[in-house]
């Protein structure tokens, strides 16, 4: 008896599928049974399908026929991952683009063609590998979400939000990208965290009227010292100690860090040193100075983000480089000193036109020669790099559009009550927990490459607008959109209904995440199209993906169906 032939026999049914229509078919016949709905996450095609795809295929393929063949209608609409960082990053290493600055010069234009050619560079290879897979799907009415329709509909969605109240722009601390240039969303940042050995010190800052005493305060950032305006202390015990001939003020339970004999001189209350001036360490940043009052500065405040855990009890406070520093600023009317620019380079001496971590030897040297680096330490820590390009991130003070996920939170937490996770402890566990720390989206992304955010700014007032379609913007400007990608849609301008003024595009595009999240409306082109499909097919009855999109697409599509279906959000 001849061997059984399994390629051959693959091959031939393989081509009987294809020439007969049998998928096709099949949906044909349910179209009037009961649906059964399915959310493909899109694949990148800029490089060759993998194992990690054929075995997610595996699944979707085997629980689809499965509906199918219980007589559900199930239709299986593909789609291409087209926009964002990754495809950016891509194409910045095959063109030799080591910044944002090369990308400008080269056009960009240019830049966003070389995109658009890498992201199909592979289609065939995957449709060949999944068909020949044997896996069931309709590729020849596949979504792209660089497509306009897709991106319409991606406009719709954020007006929607906005009219909800939950689209704001603001100026924070967020995580930054110095080399991509564009600030990062919380669930970025956590996919890119790594060990790493950084600089800890201790410095002395001299109290005003006070001779030969200081305030010993600890930081693991040296290149944020410039833009210092300020002392943090918690609510313990602190103590001044004579060692050697200086006095030096910390926290009782961090006395074990001193590396001198001392002599308790006085004990303190918290209360006790608030308000307590001390003269700056570098007063030569004080041209940087924005948004604030520096008669409230380098002066001595209480915060609840201070330990006795770390360091001296004594924290020094940047509110242009921290979170929670700029929430203290802010609430002491502070302001800012920006003595870093954006491709992450000191403006200020010592360590001038250096890269902060760079320039932390040139500061902790002028801290030595200073003779106020009291100790000077190694610290293993977890920090976040960018997921892309793997570029050390800084946290940047910059104006992002967030959504307000905060608000949002007991919907998203009830809505995942209804979710059948496999494995379950998913529900409670990693996505649940995850859910009830929500924060607020950082959405928009100042970079090329992606579906543009819809807000229109007046240049002579504060008006804006938020455009919700291509017609929309058809009407207001006069012009005739055909590329809803930079520089195109940059260069559609009209006519401010409040002033003399003109309305210009804001220059950020979308996080890509929140063009993933819009998957379930702007693959049909909702609500413009296809509106009853789409309608039909939503909310997904299965979704089957890596654990690694609990906090990626899982995340953004709960995010984004939660907010379009909570009508009473205030």
């Amino acid at each position: 008896m001849d061997k059984f032939n399994y390629p051959q026999a693959e091959e031939e049914i393989l081509a009987f599928w294809q020439k007969n229509k049998i998928f096709e078919k099949s949906l044909e016949q349910r179209k009037n049974s009961p649906n059964f709905s399915f959310y493909d996450g899109p694949p990148f095609a800029t490089g060759k399908p993998h194992y990690g795809h054929i075995l997610a295929s595996s699944l979707k393929d085997t629980i689809t026929r499965f509906y199918s063949q219980r007589g559900n209608h199930v239709p299986r609409k593909m789609g291409w991952d087209c926009h964002g960082l990754p495809v950016e990053n891509l194409v910045e290493k095959e063109l030799g683009i080591k910044s944002k600055k090369e990308i400008e010069k080269l056009g960009i234009d240019k830049f966003n063609q070389a995109c658009k050619k890498a992201v199909t560079r592979h289609i065939d290879d995957f449709v060949d590998t999944l068909t020949r897979f044997g896996r069931w799907g309709d590729f020849e009415n596949a979504y792209y979400t660089m497509d306009k329709d897709y991106s319409e509909s991606v406009w719709w969605v954020f007006k929607q939000l906005d009219e909800l109240g939950l689209i704001y722009e603001d100026r924070r601390v967020s995580a930054y990208c110095p080399r991509c240039g564009t600030p990062l969303s919380n669930f970025e940042v956590n996919q890119g965290y790594k060990d790493v050995v950084d600089n800890s010190i201790y410095v002395l800052f001299k109290l005003k009227k006070e001779k030969n005493t200081y305030f010993l305060v600890w930081t693991t950032t040296p290149w944020t010292l410039s833009a210092n305006l300020a002392l943090a202390i918690g609510d313990f015990k602190y103590v001044k100690v004579k060692a050697g001939d200086r006095f030096l003020i910390l926290a009782y339970d961090q006395l074990n860090l001193l590396t001198d004999q001392y002599e308790i001189i006085e004990e303190y209350k918290p209360k006790q040193l608030l308000g307590l001036e001390y003269e700056p360490l570098y007063p030569q940043s004080q041209h940087l100075h924005s948004g604030g009052n520096l008669e409230n500065a380098f002066k001595v405040y209480q915060a609840d983000f201070v330990n006795v855990q770390d360091g001296s009890g004594i924290v020094h406070v940047a509110p242009s480089f921290g979170e929670d520093d700029m929430q203290l600023g802010r609430k002491n009317k502070l302001g800012m000193l920006i003595t870093v620019n954006k491709e992450g380079k000191s403006l200020v001496d010592p360590g001038k036109n250096l890269r902060v971590k760079d320039a932390d030897k040139s500061i902790i040297k002028d801290l030595s020669d200073r003779e106020i680096l009291y100790k000077e330490e190694k610290i293993k820590h977890a920090y976040p790099f960018c997921w892309r390009c793997d570029t050390a991130l800084l946290y940047y003070p910059v104006k992002t559009f967030y959504v307000r996920v905060s608000e949002l939170v007991d919907k998203l937490v009830a809505n995942n009550e209804q979710i059948h996770w496999v494995p379950k402890y998913l529900k409670e566990g990693r996505f649940g927990k995850w859910l009830q720390e929500a924060r607020d989206w950082a959405v928009s992304r100042n970079r090329y490459w992606g579906a543009p955010i819809p807000i229109w700014k007046c240049d002579s007032c504060d008006h804006q607008e938020t455009i919700g379609s291509i017609k929309e913007i058809e009407k207001k400007s006069g012009q005739k959109v055909t590329d809803l990608h930079r520089p195109y849609i940059d260069q559609v301008i009209y006519n401010c209904p409040k002033c003399e003024g003109k309305m210009k595009r804001t220059s950020e595009v979308f996080d890509c995440w929140f063009e993933s999240g819009a998957m379930p409306y702007a693959a049909w082109h909702y609500p413009f199209e296809n509106k009853q499909e789409a309608e039909n097919n939503f909310p997904a009855d299965f979704i089957a993906e890596g654990l690694d999109q609990t906090r990626g697409w899982f995340y953004t599509l709960n995010v984004l169906a939660t907010a379009l279906t909570s009508k009473d959000i205030g």
